[in-house]
């Protein structure tokens, strides 16, 4: 059931937690930052020297996760929560990174000890 004022408005509930949540300013330049980091991603992509550079995969995984600890703490303002609610979210978050990368090299070097990769 929704509160009314006085004036017959619909109340606002007030969200205080005792933190400090970021301002409109802040979403702007992080939005700008998010921008800036997806156009040097796809631009990476038209550069036949970074594309076919060693450095392309990790180039790309590093700013994918830049973009992803942003968006995270930002947008959905896990850094603002519970300490709680931030180890609910990283641990499972590791464990799957974490099998992941096993996966990854599960696999490459099955595919390897096969011969399907040169």
């Amino acid at each position: 059931m929704a509160m009314e004022t006085a004036q017959g408005a619909p109340a606002v509930a007030a969200h205080d937690d005792g933190h400090e949540h970021p301002g409109w300013s802040t979403y702007w330049k992080i939005a700008v930052i998010l921008f800036v980091i997806t156009g040097v991603e796809v631009s990476a992509f038209y550069i036949p020297a970074w594309e076919t550079s060693w450095v392309y995969v990790p180039s790309m995984l590093f700013l994918s996760t830049i973009k992803f600890v942003l968006v995270v703490k930002y947008y959905m303002h896990l850094g603002y929560d519970h300490k709680l609610f931030r180890s609910l979210f990283v641990g499972p978050l590791i464990v799957a990174a974490l099998t992941l990368v096993g996966l990854m090299f599960l696999f490459s070097k099955l595919s390897i000890r096969l011969g399907l990769l040169s």
